[in-house]
């Protein structure tokens, strides 16, 4: 197998170097940050399951970077990229994923189900499908508020399967809403594989059905999923409606978990291997770095900056006290202030 290069899948484009660098930013703290879980992940005092996000980065960062701090998000189950790559502080998540009072929901929602209202993330679920009505919600709310807020809803491919996608998209598209779909298809439903499931792997085919845009691209390409999502949130602010972009990808870890699924007979090695040899990290530094955007001393000095961040954030995360018994029913539902 060739090993691609970006330029295998886009032609040259000019953008500001400032945005490249932030691009590759973000996808290597969301690759530290998730390998940070698998390293402490060990030692049994974060309790929380966690859907690791490694060799999907390049879709939350490409994504997230044409949002503005209001724009609305919703995700998965596998929420740590988007989080990140939204704005959130990695010591306030990562308190959450250890259960604290510090933490986002004050432990009470652990790594599936964070909330960052002030990022605009409302709420996430582990529910199969079921961010895609909320987000679809937050859109109408737009619309009749006209406030010029979009919506951006992350899902996996097991969620097309949903009939909330179909009736989710079908009244986006008469409603004209500002709100993105971007289903992350990495071939597998927990450990279901999608040839077994659809009659065809081409999920973004499903929005010709309701007169709206559809794209297909390539997930591990940064660049790509950039213009993908720059046209697509244009569209929206500028009230034209939905757009479907499905993003090709590959999830390294199995489906839950710091460990590779491969070794239990779920999917097979050389699959495996041959997406990481696409790694989305490295395809996209060694682009920047033909085009002479950065160096391998930038990215260590990078790398090394992460670390600290990272460092300080799991020391606060364990520093943190858990709840009071007596907080069990607190924070529960949300009330209104008079």
């Amino acid at each position: 197998m060739t090993r691609p290069t970006i330029e295998h899948f886009m032609h040259m484009e000019k953008i500001p170097h400032e945005v490249l660098l932030g691009l590759f930013r973000t996808m290597l703290f969301i690759r530290r940050f998730e390998e940070k879980i698998v390293a402490v992940y060990g030692m049994q005092d974060m309790k929380t399951p966690v859907h690791l996000y490694i060799g999907e980065e390049a879709i939350a960062s490409a994504v997230c970077a044409h949002l503005k701090s209001d724009d609305y998000v919703f995700t998965t189950h596998r929420s740590h990229g988007h989080c990140l790559a939204k704005g959130v502080a990695p010591g306030v998540l990562l308190a959450e994923f250890y259960g604290k009072k510090t933490g986002c929901c004050k432990g009470k929602g652990g790594s599936m189900h964070p909330a960052f209202p002030k990022q605009g993330i409302l709420g996430t679920t582990a529910i199969v499908g079921g961010g895609i009505p909320l987000a679809t919600g937050t859109a109408l709310a737009s619309v009749m508020k006209r406030d010029g807020k979009v919506t951006a809803v992350f899902f996996g491919d097991g969620a097309s399967e949903e009939g909330t996608f179909h009736e989710c998209m079908n009244f986006a598209a008469l409603k004209r809403l500002p709100v993105i779909f971007v289903c992350e298809n990495n071939f597998y439903a927990t450990n279901s594989p999608l040839t077994a499931r659809q009659p065809h792997d081409n999920i973004s085919a499903r929005a010709e059905g309701y007169g709206i845009p559809g794209m297909r691209v390539d997930g591990n390409n940064v660049l790509e999923v950039y213009f993908a999502a720059e046209e697509a949130v244009l569209r929206a602010r500028r009230g034209e409606g939905p757009t479907l972009v499905e993003c090709a990808t590959y999830r390294w870890k199995g489906h839950v978990g710091p460990d590779c699924d491969y070794e239990k007979g779920c999917r097979p090695l050389r699959e495996l291997e041959d997406w990481m040899e696409r790694c989305p990290v490295e395809l996209y530094k060694e682009y920047l770095m033909r085009r002479q955007v950065i160096t391998d001393k930038h990215v260590r000095e990078m790398e090394v900056a992460i670390e600290s961040v990272l460092e300080e954030a799991i020391k606060f995360a364990r520093g943190s006290s858990f709840p009071a018994a007596e907080e069990l029913l607190s924070d529960l539902y949300y009330e209104r202030e008079e």
